[in-house]
């Protein structure tokens, strides 16, 4: 249920492992309860779905159950509204409030944190603008309990977005991937239908990330402009969640390579690793006592011999355009290989700058 809400809060990729293959959608909200049968009418929900409905007055416990189809959960609450509270009977709870309030909310337990406005939208992007340049992260992006919503549209890179991944429908039965999403259809629509009008708002000319999930709160074209001006806003969100790994774990906040700080102030010249748009590229994470490294498509955090991370810092930031011997020993780079190969990550010199695994 968990990784079902979290996938569809955030839009992340990796926290399902693929659609349902029925062509039915992954996770759904409803705002309605009596709006399920229809919702599985027409296709939206089946056997694989996990589809959240409200306690409706003359029944629902909070309990989960299955009606033949869908894996259905009783909540109360909001998932959409600002400052909402979500339950699933007494064992679950997640909070809903915007980008803007959020440095002033005192973290409770899980929190989804929406941007919801053009204001909330420039907020998020101060805050990336300030770690990029100084290496300061903001505090409550970082806490292990909070998710930023629809990172698909804010520059992420691989996403479990669309229709197939996660749908809302709305109270006056309008359907979308998120609440805040530009219209895909109304509750009857087919998969099909709903597929093809979102990848018909996918195909606009000029978007960057998803057009869709942010659509109705958000001017699309300058949503677009302001990605496009900071094409390492994937790394940005990767480092945010390897902040928080690191966090849950009881460390305290490390510094960054390439957001406002380099181990080597030589690679910081020639504008390498931090400067390409891959956000795929593994994170080179350390504090006084311990270096990290983070992979991306695995979400996943290794502790490294802080003597190597120099070393690991060429090699992620020197790609095929440099040689890293030019930063390194050889000694040290070969056991750099070693130990990042100890942990899944292999790197290939004939890829491009950054391009890690």
């Amino acid at each position: 249920m968990k990784r079902h809400l979290m996938s569809w809060g955030t839009g992340k990729a990796g926290l399902l492992p693929t659609p349902p293959a029925d062509g039915t959608t992954a996770t759904l909200v409803l705002e309605r309860a009596d709006h399920l049968t229809a919702a599985v009418a027409s296709g939206l929900a089946g056997p694989e779905s996990v589809v959240f409905v409200p306690t409706s007055a003359d029944g629902g416990d909070g309990g989960v159950y299955t009606v033949g189809g869908p894996t259905v959960v009783h909540y109360e609450g909001s998932l959409s509204d600002a400052g909402g509270e979500f339950s699933v009977g007494s064992s679950f709870f997640l909070q809903s409030q915007t980008y803007g309030v959020s440095p002033y909310m005192s973290v409770v337990g899980p929190t989804l944190v929406r941007i919801a406005d053009e204001t909330d939208f420039q907020y998020y992007l101060e805050d990336a603008d300030q770690a990029r340049e100084a290496g300061v992260f903001s505090d409550f992006l970082t806490h292990p309990v909070i998710q930023l919503a629809d990172v698909c549209a804010l520059g992420s890179g691989p996403s479990a977005d669309g229709p197939q991944w996660r749908l809302h429908i709305a109270a006056s039965g309008t359907v979308s991937t998120s609440p805040h999403g530009r219209p895909l259809g109304t509750l009857g629509a087919s998969p099909e239908q709903l597929q093809h009008a979102w990848t018909q708002l996918r195909t606009d000319p000029g978007e960057h990330g998803c057009p869709v999930c942010l659509g109705s709160v958000l001017d699309q074209p300058a949503r677009a402009d302001a990605l496009a001006a900071r094409p390492w806003l994937g790394r940005y969100l990767a480092a945010l969640d390897s902040i928080r790994d690191l966090r849950a774990r009881g460390l305290s906040e490390p510094r960054v390579s390439g957001f406002g700080a380099r181990l080597l102030p030589e690679l910081a010249e020639l504008g390498l690793a931090a400067d390409v748009p891959s956000a795929a590229a593994p994170l080179l994470l350390w504090t006084d006592q311990a270096a990290f490294v983070h992979t991306v498509d695995r979400s996943r955090t290794f502790q490294l011999d802080l003597a190597l991370a120099p070393a690991v810092e060429a090699l992620l930031g020197c790609g095929s355009t440099e040689d890293p011997e030019r930063f390194a020993d050889r000694g040290l780079l070969e056991r750099a290989r070693a130990s990042l190969r100890a942990v899944g990550v292999e790197l290939h010199r004939a890829e491009s700058v950054g391009a890690g695994v």
